[in-house]
């Protein structure tokens, strides 16, 4: 059996001409035959070349890994009580699940207060508009993604450094524009904008009081990348301090380029080269700028890297490390790299969990914690804080969160024009009809009807799964959120409980019977 997927994909735009008939450990169609123009990945490779390692229109488009992984959150069931209450009151009136608390705080030193424990992780693409001010409407944190400079065509520079950066003020605008005391949007910066000093910029120019440095380019394993469309924009990049391949400046380069040879310009992000001085340093400074949290982001890497990372976290007074598991993406790195490497979340969390409690019983201080990679709905989100309990302190939701500000955006440009799809015709013919959480808002903006729908999309996404995770909070009669622990699931194969260290449904009953 092969976990990986067919040389044919959506992510691709591609497809193998005989999918019933496929090769599973190369992919490859099992009689590949001379007639076939090759839709398939081989055939893309034939007439694109290095083109072919990259997600199809990434600028439209966000991915996630095909790969079948032998463990993932579906092998865990939630577990459910009868009898007491954590975190409540043992009575009927009171122990119900609208009572379930699930705010919480994040920071360390400067707390701010969270209606979840929910993390809508970097994003810098797609609906940001509507991702961003989502989370401000449904309080809880979100993360401009990295290298937004890049985009921005009003960028200032002054000696190679950002003094003003129009998209990024918009960005952060987005956020504050509909923020209600809890939540705090947070700026990422990879290895190349903390050569540009967006950080800097953002802290003291902004007054942007959260940040985060990014290793690696999270569940890609490397920084990001893509073609660069024409010269003039390579040469840009170059003297912005991009690494560019070939060298625009390079006289020989410019002039094959006008010939119409050589190969097309990449503009490919630098891999950080930090170490335990560089990083704690790094961390004071920015505390020193003005930033209350400082936040690292990283993926899935050696386990001895995420035993590093935590332990120069703990010394820095990090507030919050993100591990984002293997399998997502936005599209900025290969196909490949984004499907066979890296830790799958189930692992990592794991192993988390074991790095976490040793360092624990060192008397390490410790960050706090979340975790991303593949979380979309409040049952797997539950599963995350328990398997990775107590240490584990927020759930990243990203592709899901995304998906639901896209999502709400076109259903309101489809009521706009007349063009309502016949699954929400039973709901009304009106945003506010359709959109049935515009009622709650109402509560809190004088102008909730004429806030983006995309954004109000955020907010009912994240108003359902919040709801999802009360009612399996409630099942399990847990009433506080630091009430979860790694007893409220249960691993329903042999391998989910090897790598978790959980018991079984077996291993209970047979506790259970000793005790009689």
């Amino acid at each position: 059996m092969s976990y990986s997927p067919l040389l044919g994909s959506s992510v691709t735009n591609t497809r193998i001409r005989t999918p019933e008939d496929s090769s599973p450990f190369s992919g490859m169609c099992a009689a590949c035959t001379s007639n076939c123009y090759g839709p398939c990945e081989i055939g893309l490779s034939a007439i694109r070349g290095s083109e072919a390692i990259y997600p199809f229109e990434a600028d439209v488009n966000q991915f996630a890994s095909e790969k079948k992984y032998p463990l993932d959150f579906s092998h865990f069931n939630i577990n459910g009580r009868v009898f007491g209450s954590s975190g409540c009151i043992e009575d009927a009136e009171i122990a119900s699940f609208p009572n379930v608390d699930i705010h919480m705080e994040f920071g360390i030193e400067n707390k701010v207060k969270m209606n979840a424990p929910i993390i809508l992780p970097a994003m810098a693409k797609l609906n940001w508009k509507d991702y961003y001010a989502g989370a401000a409407l449904a309080g809880v944190l979100v993360v401009i993604g990295e290298d937004v400079v890049a985009k921005d065509k009003n960028l200032v520079l002054e000696n190679g450094k950002v003094t003003s950066s129009p998209l990024i003020e918009e960005m952060v605008d987005s956020f504050r524009q509909y923020y209600r005391g809890c939540g705090d949007i947070i700026l990422q910066a990879n290895y190349d904008d903390e050569n540009l000093g967006v950080l800097d910029y953002a802290i003291t120019k902004l007054g942007l009081k959260s940040v985060e440095l990014k290793f690696g380019q999270a569940a890609k394993g490397i920084q990001g990348m893509g073609r660069v469309k024409n010269i003039d924009d390579a040469v840009k990049f170059k003297n912005m301090g991009y690494l560019v391949f070939p060298d625009p400046t390079d006289p020989q380069v410019a002039e094959n380029y006008r010939n119409g040879k050589g190969p097309v310009f990449e503009k490919v992000g630098k891999l950080p080269v930090w170490n335990e001085e560089l990083l704690i340093n790094r961390v004071s400074q920015l505390r020193k700028l003005g930033a209350e949290h400082v936040c690292f982001k990283t993926g899935p890497f050696d386990p001895r890297d995420l035993v590093r990372i935590i332990k120069i976290a703990s010394e820095a007074g990090v507030d919050l490390i993100t591990f984002d598991g293997a399998g997502g993406g936005t599209g900025n790195s290969p196909v490949k790299m984004m499907n066979e490497w890296g830790i799958p979340t189930v692992y990592l969390e794991s192993m988390l969990h074991d790095i976490l409690k040793k360092l624990k019983e060192k008397s390490c201080s410790l960050p706090q914690i979340a975790i991303a990679g593949g979380f979309a709905t409040e049952d797997q989100i539950f599963k995350g804080l328990a398997l990775g309990a107590p240490h584990v302190n927020f759930v990243a939701v990203g592709r899901a969160a995304m998906a639901a500000a896209m999502a709400g955006k076109k259903v309101e440009e489809l009521i706009d024009s007349e063009n309502i799809p016949k699954e929400y015709r039973r709901f009304g013919s009106t945003k506010k009809e359709i959109f049935a959480d515009i009622r709650e808002l109402k509560l809190y903006y004088e102008n909730a009807e004429h806030i983006s729908a995309g954004a109000v999309g955020v907010y009912s996404y994240i108003n359902r799964v919040s709801a999802g995770i009360r009612q399996l909070m409630a099942l399990n009669r847990k009433f506080k959120l630091e009430c979860i622990d790694r007893s409220d699931i249960v691993p329903m194969t042999e391998l989910a409980a090897q790598i978790s260290g959980l018991d079984t449904y077996d291993d209970i009953l047979v506790r259970e019977l000793k005790n009689l």
